[in-house]
């Protein structure tokens, strides 16, 4: 026994003098960690300079300016308030947020159009700074000297897990959820962030049920369509009010929040966001095309980064583009969907691809698809990477391939780029858009606006004069808190898209 014990004071010194030792900001518990604060903050700001980069950030000044001065108040009154935190609104429609370590926080702009008060974006971004403050990435084992930057970006922006190394767990759990404890710990911190900034922390609990109206919406549309459903924070398997961890994570701020007038800021919140873009963004100010080697087609209606320094050449059949020195290609297909199937089961069925690697579905600027590495064999020598996404019917078949006998061997890195060439794919893959050239023709960027109901008003009545499509009653309701039933008061502030 006294030989175990030197053994383990040894071993406890050793990891104190490599520095994997710390106490946990939010909880004052120790942390077994192997990433010091200073390169915590480094990753982040390496990560945020490449989001910057490659993701369009939201131009509107005045709802940047609000959420940023949401943000600082929040994170003034958290576990960390040292940090230099930086808040963006990511132009995507997807209903997603997410926290980079050291301090930086990004919400979608698809997220804040379904919400209704300042609180509740505030209980977004607070549940966010939780993740930070708790260091909830660093638990995850970020500090790996395998990490990719280019791997945890390209999983940040797009959702998808299996871009590089598939063990590369921090990208996954920054976009996934970190798994149900450290998230309800996110929510508990968050609650009282909020309750510290004078917001009502039930505004975390609203939150996480709006995502769940979300949620039980995909399912639906997945069992009408076929697809398959990715869901944001989806650790709930009951309603958040039903479910008992999560009120006794949010409890405690709550109780001390009877006695106090809290902040909801409905009416900032509308007129922060009122105009704000729904939907797809065709702004060709965030098309960056000459930075990003864009190719557009006018016909189609659609824009692709390829590789820098690859000419594209739009043949009768494909639209192909080659590495200069020919050791690697990407070619785009396009077909027609007869039948309403997932795009995986169209990569089964139709393409007769049944052994795909590294198989992801994925969904992007309004769009599903599925990719995955195809295998080499006998009939095809070289392995590919394959992607097929949607756009209405049309079908894109995009397909990458390295020329092993060209003299550069496959994901043969370039001197001086971090990318491999299948990293090289996946990015050009995940800037596939619907294109502005195309948008003149079916009409404007959609928008919120804000109207007061009257006694004639109900959602079925909206959805016949706004252009949402088959399911416009259900986007209502979900964008104004009536899912899946009910109908707004005469004199209540609704939201409509025009």
């Amino acid at each position: 026994m006294y030989h175990r014990l030197i053994i383990f004071f040894i071993f406890a010194i050793a990891l104190l003098n490599l520095g994997g030792c710390s106490v946990n900001p939010a909880s004052g518990m120790p942390n077994l960690v192997f990433m010091s604060e200073n390169k915590e903050i480094e990753l982040g700001k390496e990560l945020h300079e490449k989001i910057l980069e490659s993701t369009p950030v939201y131009q509107d000044e005045k709802l940047q300016a609000y959420v940023e001065r949401i943000g600082q108040k929040l994170a003034k009154n958290g576990d960390r308030p040292e940090l230099e935190y930086t808040f963006t609104i990511i132009d995507s429609p997807d209903i997603n947020a997410f926290a980079l370590p050291g301090g930086y926080i990004y919400v979608n702009r698809g997220l804040i159009t379904y919400l209704d008060s300042e609180a509740q974006l505030a209980a977004v971004m607070a549940h966010e700074i939780g993740h930070v403050t708790a260091r909830h990435s660093v638990k995850q084992d970020t500090a790996r000297k395998s990490s990719s930057v280019v791997t945890v970006l390209s999983v940040l922006t797009t959702g998808s897990t299996m871009i590089g190394d598939v063990t590369d767990l921090w990208g996954t759990a920054a976009v996934m959820g970190y798994g149900r404890d450290m998230e309800l710990e996110a929510d508990s911190l968050g609650a009282e962030y909020l309750y510290n900034s004078g917001y009502n922390p039930n505004a975390m609990i609203e939150v996480i049920g709006v995502l769940k109206d979300q949620e039980r919406f995909a399912r639906r549309m997945a069992r009408a369509t076929g697809q398959k459903t990715a869901t944001y924070h989806g650790v709930f398997a009951t309603h958040p009010r039903n479910d008992e961890r999560l009120q006794e994570a949010v409890g405690k701020a709550s109780e001390h929040y009877k006695d106090q007038s809290g902040i909801d800021n409905r009416a900032e919140f509308r007129e922060a966001t009122e105009g704000v873009l729904y939907g797809i963004n065709y702004n060709p100010k965030t098309l960056k095309a000459a930075q990003n080697n864009t190719y557009s087609h006018s016909k189609l209606g659609f824009s692709i980064d390829f590789p820098q320094g690859w000419q594209p050449e739009n043949q009768r059949r494909q639209i192909l583009s080659k590495a200069p020195d020919g050791h690697a290609q990407m070619s785009i297909q396009v077909d027609i969907l007869r039948t309403p199937i997932a795009p995986d089961v169209y990569i089964r069925e139709q393409l007769k691809v049944t052994a795909l690697q590294q198989s992801e579905p994925f969904s992007q600027f309004g769009l599903i698809g599925h990719t995955g590495v195809v295998p080499a064999s006998s009939s095809n020598p070289h392995p590919s990477r394959l992607a097929v996404l949607y756009q209405g019917r049309r079908v894109y078949i995009i397909k990458g391939v390295v020329f092993n006998d060209s003299g550069a061997p496959a994901n043969e890195q370039e001197k001086g780029s971090p990318k491999t060439d299948d990293e090289k794919f996946l990015a050009s893959i995940h800037s596939f858009r619907p294109s502005q050239t195309a948008r003149k023709v079916s009409g404007k960027s959609q928008k919120i606006h804000y109207v007061k109901a009257n006694d004639q008003t109900t959602f079925k009545r909206l959805a016949e004069v706004v252009p949402l499509g088959k399911f416009a009653e259900d986007q209502l309701r979900l964008l104004n808190g009536y899912y899946p039933r009910g109908e707004p008061s005469p004199g209540e502030w609704i939201k409509i898209i025009q």
